[in-house]
């Protein structure tokens, strides 16, 4: 079988990461928001998880949000995952430096998978998902979350506008993303049972383009594109986009709104006793009967 294709620079990605944990909890409102829905989902699961990863867990956001719940009782021991050991540095609790590519646990011996925005930087999403599904115990449970859809989108129409303008062509500057069916497929394709994903579309509004671009590195989120233009941007450039982006995007206020789409994921590891699919034609009425109105044959017509 042949590789992936390499889409990231992973260790450019460890880097930004890196470079971007003494400072995280100054924008890490999305992770916060993504944690606590994981948790919000959890809490409506009554079953135990003894022993739950969270992968990519930054400064931790998942396990504040889980303190504060009725459904911490219900996890038992918690591992936190990254792939940057300096976001995990300070902090009590087992800890791991993990790669979301090459999973260090074994197969079947975990009860629970969290990952809150960090798969998206993976350069086959469908084969981290394999990988957690295989590291998942029969009937555990994996909670996602990735950036997706129109995240960034203001943005990047703006770069792309603005070294059209100024230079030879647009560069790569803003990674793309999966949108909900994309991320339903992919966990389908994973072998996750009963797979659910759906979208939190979240508008931040900003005084200045600069300070979304600010918050974008600080959130360790800047490009990391294997194909991205190498040429940083220069100021004339920059400036450049960050008028477009008034112009185009600015509200009565003055401020410009940035999307972020987060697409959540829930999947199970495949078990004998999950709820399964009825097999076609076992159902014990017919759909006409239900609807009240008349069954015509493929092909047949039926009188007004």
């Amino acid at each position: 079988m042949s590789a992936p294709p390499r889409l990231f620079d992973r260790a450019l990605h460890r880097q930004r990461l890196d470079r971007a944990a003494p400072g995280y909890g100054a924008a890490d409102f999305l992770k916060a928001r993504a944690a606590a829905d994981a948790v919000e989902r959890l809490e409506s699961i009554m079953r135990s998880f003894p022993l739950a990863v969270d992968l990519g867990a930054r400064n931790g956001a998942f396990a504040a949000a889980l303190a504060q719940s009725e459904a911490r009782a219900r996890v038992g021991a918690l591992i936190e995952a990254d792939l940057s050991a300096r976001m995990l540095a300070g902090r009590e609790g087992m800890r791991v430096q993990a790669d979301e590519e090459r999973l260090p646990f074994a197969d079947e011996s975990l009860d629970l998978v969290v990952s809150t925005l960090s798969l998206h930087w993976t350069n086959d999403l469908v084969g981290a998902l394999i990988q957690i599904r295989r590291v998942l115990k029969p009937d555990g449970l994996f909670l996602g979350a990735i950036l997706g859809g129109q995240t960034l989108v203001e943005l990047r129409q703006c770069l792309v506008q603005a070294e059209s303008e100024l230079s030879d062509g647009a560069g790569l500057r803003v990674s793309p993303f999966a949108d909900v069916l994309d991320a339903a497929g992919l966990l389908q394709r994973a072998g996750l049972a009963l797979p659910v994903a759906d979208a939190d579309r979240v508008t931040v509004r900003y005084a200045h383009a600069l300070e979304l671009i600010r918050d974008v590195r600080a959130m360790g989120e800047s490009n990391v594109l294997h194909d991205r233009a190498k040429k940083p941007l220069g100021r004339a450039v920059l400036a450049r986009a960050a008028a477009i982006y008034q112009e185009r995007f600015a509200g009565a206020d003055g401020r410009i709104a940035a999307t972020f789409d987060i697409v959540s994921m829930t999947g199970w590891a495949p078990h004998p006793d999950q709820q399964q699919p009825l097999r076609p034609g076992s159902a014990k009425m017919r759909l006409a009967d239900a609807l009240k109105t008349q069954e015509f044959s493929a092909g047949e017509k039926g009188g007004a």
